[in-house]
């Protein structure tokens, strides 16, 4: 067989590729997992009754600002990562950037408390069952990313992994917010971040596996 035959067999019956599947995977599974997560908190959790009030304040936006960046930064790196040979490139940044900028606010914020009452500022009101909640609700989305993932080609699986479930984690942390009645910064840098990473480790380690080709 002439070279160019072969090559011709080989190209038969080729589908062209999707230029727009990527935006299309990942717009669905954000869109799953933010409805998913909404829905679960406005039908098991409840929304908090001053929401109205307490919206028009900047420290409720500060709060919202944590679980957005984190999504924006996981989702880049989502969108990146589900490309073979892709780093994850400037999104890092995005992710680390916040949750620095939370704990540095957080600190300051115990440090201008007595010290009887810091670890108050920390637990807050809900700290037992904040970051099990956040994870509750970052299942759909947890399942709808990692959807997204293994309809595309990621070659660095753990890392892949850990970054849709920060997505996931985001997510519905931004969901969880139109409950929580928490609003000290010393509680979303730790418990916030907790319920967040939970999602994030687990799809660390099922990365490799359920993202394997």
């Amino acid at each position: 067989m002439k070279t160019d035959d072969f090559i011709s067999l080989l190209a038969s019956g080729v589908a062209p590729v999707d230029r727009h599947a990527l935006a299309r995977r990942f717009g669905i599974a954000v869109l799953v997992g933010a409805a998913g997560a909404t829905l679960i908190t406005v039908q098991l959790l409840g929304i908090r009754r001053d929401l109205a009030e307490v919206a028009l304040t900047p420290l409720f936006w500060a709060k919202i600002a944590l679980p957005l960046c984190l999504m924006i930064g996981s989702l880049w790196a989502s969108t990146r990562l589900a490309r073979p040979g892709v780093r994850a490139g400037g999104s890092r940044w995005l992710i680390a950037a916040p949750v620095a900028a939370v704990w540095l606010a957080g600190a300051y914020a115990l440090m201008a408390e007595p010290v009887g009452a810091r670890l108050a500022l920390v637990l807050g009101q809900t700290w037992r069952v904040c970051p099990f909640l956040i994870a509750m609700l970052s299942v759909p989305g947890f399942v709808a990313v990692f959807w997204a993932l293994k309809g595309l080609a990621p070659t660095r699986l753990a890392l892949s992994g850990a970054v849709g479930g920060l997505l996931a984690g985001s997510t519905a942390t931004l969901a969880y917010c139109l409950h929580c009645p928490e609003m000290g910064i010393p509680f979303w840098g730790t418990w916030y971040v907790l319920g967040m990473a939970i999602p994030t480790v687990t799809g660390a380690l099922l990365g490799p596996r359920w993202l394997r080709w």
